[in-house]
């Protein structure tokens, strides 16, 4: 069966799309005032253009959308509550669904469960939740929509005690391409929940996510920033590697932002950036902490020390930086970073002219590592560290000349075959076989071929049906 490509035109009539929505329901189209914004996607910079952007009220409006674009030959891109670097949740000529209206969340406290509409974000879920001593793993960001996060797999400041995102879904509200609504758990649909967990927007509209919640009220963490040399980049990542699983810990290397509490000499000098959470016991914190600091005091001290007893939710700061920028990066899997790896890595920021450049590298093992690899869509369980170079221009045609850096330093960097989805900044089909190896491939696109025959959802790291 042919796989039908993306097009940067559309037969869809916005007037006729309007008439077969709901009166709640907003459309905007190209010709109407508010297009830019509504088609804008922070941190803004990819000039992707939606043949009309659906502003569904609930999810009988998002079938009767899915509906309008499969009859009418237009493709479907779905955009959730967040961000994203390559624009994902927008497709040229595709009718994208926009579901920030569907931000509801349910809170179950005595069940411990969730349902989380398709539209909110990690920051309004875990501000909630966290009102009960409650939590779910998703980012270490507030901005990130649950939805992606979800889909993609998702690693954050809890991956290493409670799992990934995924690992904490327990069912969903699904609209397929046929516009049928399906509910799906580890019983119903059982192929379909497997393709959820780590698959992508490959398989339809997720309109509503149950989660399992977790006790997690008061944590130990913050931002613990030193100077970045191979000694100090290397031991960070061997620190939270060695640590119990109540630990992890997002270490960022770059130079630093001209942020009031990072010492005035030391912005836009070479920093190492680690993001912890202690989420084990308050009174292990310190011992937990210690290697963290430790590596610090060798590297001269640290320049700060954020680390200390919060509320969980408090961690989920931040954001994409704002104004116009387009970014190029690439994922990776490795086992650790040893020190002529690192030496590498600071020398190549040290010496790049990019307006941003990064290397981001989560530690995971611990209660990631703990599920089998075929258990879900995500296949990557034995990689100890999940990492991601990325450079960033004011445009598209600067940031592409920054392709070959960055490929070259995630090349160095990288000691496994894959790709993790959420960090793709491209849908290729290189990206997805990378992201999907072996049978987990064979096993989506079978998948696909059931749910999605046509490929109506490609706006995606993209899975083609068989």
């Amino acid at each position: 069966m042919s796989v039908p490509s993306a097009s940067p035109t559309s037969p869809v009539s916005a007037d006729a799309l309007r008439t077969a929505l709901g009166a709640d329901s907003l459309v905007v189209s190209p010709d109407d005032e508010g297009y830019a914004a509504a088609r804008r996607i922070e941190p803004g910079g990819v000039e992707h253009r939606p043949a009309a952007i659906v502003r569904p009220a609930d999810t009988a409006d998002v079938a009767r959308a899915v509906r309008f674009a499969r009859d009418a030959g237009a493709h479907v891109s779905v955009r959730s509550g967040g961000h994203s670097v390559y624009g994902l949740g927008a497709g040229d000529g595709a009718v994208t669904l926009d579901l920030r209206a569907l931000d509801h969340l349910e809170l179950d406290v005595e069940g411990r469960t969730a349902w989380a509409g398709g539209g909110i974000t990690a920051g309004a879920y875990s501000r909630a939740a966290g009102e009960h001593g409650l939590a779910t793993p998703f980012g270490d960001t507030g901005t990130v929509g649950v939805g992606g996060i979800t889909l993609g797999g998702g690693v954050g400041l809890l991956s290493r005690s409670l799992g990934m995102t995924i690992d904490n879904l327990v069912g969903a509200e699904v609209v397929t391409a046929d516009g049928e609504v399906v509910h799906t758990d580890a019983e119903h649909e059982p192929e379909l929940f497997w393709a959820l967990r780590g698959g992508g927007g490959n398989f339809g509209v997720v309109t509503r996510f149950r989660f399992a919640l977790h006790e997690v009220s008061q944590v130990t963490g913050g931002v613990l920033l030193m100077p970045a040399t191979p000694e100090s980049v290397a031991g960070v990542v061997a620190a939270a590697d060695a640590a119990p699983a109540g630990l992890t810990a997002i270490v960022m290397v770059m130079p630093a932002p001209p942020m009031p509490m990072i010492p005035a000499e030391w912005h836009g000098r070479l920093v190492v950036m680690a993001n912890a959470c202690w989420s084990g016991p308050l009174d292990d914190a310190e011992a937990a902490l210690a290697p963290l600091r430790d590596v610090a005091a060798r590297a001269g001290g640290a320049l700060l020390d954020g680390l200390r007893p919060a509320a969980y939710p408090s961690l989920l700061e931040g954001g994409p930086a704002g104004g116009p920028m387009v970014a190029t990066g690439r994922t990776f899997f490795a086992d650790g970073v040893d020190e002529a790896a690192a030496a590498h890595l600071v020398e190549q920021l040290a010496s790049s002219d990019a307006m941003m450049r990064a290397a981001q590298l989560r530690v995971l093992g611990g209660a990631v590592a703990a599920v089998p690899s075929d258990a879900t869509a995500y296949a990557h369980r034995a990689a100890r560290v999940v990492g991601n170079v990325a450079a960033v221009g004011p445009d598209a045609a600067t940031a592409r000349g920054y392709a070959s850096w960055v490929d070259a330093l995630a090349g160095r960097l990288r000691q496994a075959d894959g790709a993790y989805v959420n960090f793709a900044l491209d849908g290729g089909i290189d990206t997805a076989r990378a992201a999907y190896p072996g049978a987990t491939w064979e096993r989506l696109r079978q998948i696909k071929r059931h749910y999605d025959p046509q490929n109506l959802f490609r706006g995606n790291v993209n899975v083609p049906p068989v």
